[in-house]
């Protein structure tokens, strides 16, 4: 997955005139601050050359993460939304992903670091008329109330940055601004969907409906010691291999996500959890369905099933 275009262009001009070498150690930096410091609630980033690191070294993986749960979830929603909620924004890209699939009016941004704020805003000026026109406003999800509203709400690499009981309080806040949809994207780890079921189960008892990637309301028919997640290919630039200390033209961005809707849509009838299995003639499919998880053998006498199925990829619908 590429990025778009003048999202390119846009961080190409943010990186005009600084050090490479100096972006690659506060990337660095940066990383391993949240690694070992994330989960707290407390502040990572230290000025505007932190974010710039930030944009070129997460925006990639976070747009492709965004997009390809918007893939999945506009497809189980009703109408589409119009208007986003780009909550915890960073430097826009959960923006940018739905500038791509949505025809939206209006896009507002909340964001507690001020530097993320400014490079964000400068990125947007090179994108679409909704992007250019974007209203930031400065904000900490679970200190400050949340005024703000719109059809669709996006919180992307967000909760996991929070303590427990931090995590529910902005859950609770993000749907209450939700008209339509809340879409929340965590990283594809135990601790990051950890937090999506807690956020889960809180918001299920709120009336929320879940409208992906779970073909079902009840518990989570995964073990314990296990995890639900997917993952995105993403083409890395020069910088960006640097920056990740890496020679792979690609990365693969591992995530889980909770989609909850004010109405029930159609959610998948089964989801792909895994990659097929293909062998000679046939393929298994690991499924998550509402009898919970289950494995589907097909061969060829199963026609465009089979064909079907040799194709998909874990996260589809199915």
């Amino acid at each position: 997955m590429e990025l778009p275009l003048a999202l390119r262009e846009a961080m190409e001009q943010q990186l005009y005139g600084m050090q490479h070498e100096q972006m690659i150690h506060d990337a660095q930096a940066l990383s391993l601050r949240y690694r070992t410091q994330g989960g707290r609630s407390e502040r990572l980033l230290n000025g505007e050359h932190e974010s710039c690191a930030y944009a070129v070294s997460r925006m990639p993986a976070t747009h492709g993460a965004v997009f390809s749960c918007l893939q999945q979830v506009l497809d189980a929603a009703g109408n589409l939304p119009e208007t986003l909620l780009d909550a915890g924004a960073g430097t826009g890209a959960a923006s940018w992903a739905a500038d791509s699939l949505l025809e939206l009016k209006s896009i507002t941004c909340l964001e507690r670091e001020t530097a993320m704020t400014k490079t964000g805003k400068a990125m947007m000026e090179k994108g679409s008329e909704v992007l250019r026109l974007a209203k930031w406003i400065q904000k900490d999800l679970v200190q400050d109330e949340i005024c703000e509203h719109a059809d669709l709400v996006i919180a992307a690499y967000v909760l996991n940055e929070m303590t427990a009981w931090d995590r529910l309080i902005a859950a609770e806040k993000l749907w209450n601004a939700a008209g339509q949809i809340l879409l929340l994207v965590e990283p594809g780890t135990p601790v990051g969907f950890s937090g999506l079921m807690e956020a889960r189960k809180h918001l299920l008892q709120k009336g929320a409906y879940i409208i992906a990637p779970c073909p079902l309301y009840h518990d989570c028919p995964k073990p314990e010691d296990d995890w639900c997640h997917f993952s995105c290919r993403i083409a890395r630039s020069r910088l960006h291999r640097q920056m990740k200390g890496g020679e792979a033209p690609f990365e693969d961005e591992k995530f889980c996500y909770l989609a909850l809707s004010r109405q029930e849509g159609s959610p998948a009838n089964a989801r792909v959890l895994r990659h097929p299995q293909i062998h000679s003639g046939h393929v298994t499919l690991e499924v998550c369905t509402s009898g919970g998880i289950q494995s589907i053998g097909l061969s060829k006498k199963d026609g465009d099933s089979y064909r079907k199925a040799r194709k998909v990829k874990a996260g589809d619908s199915f």
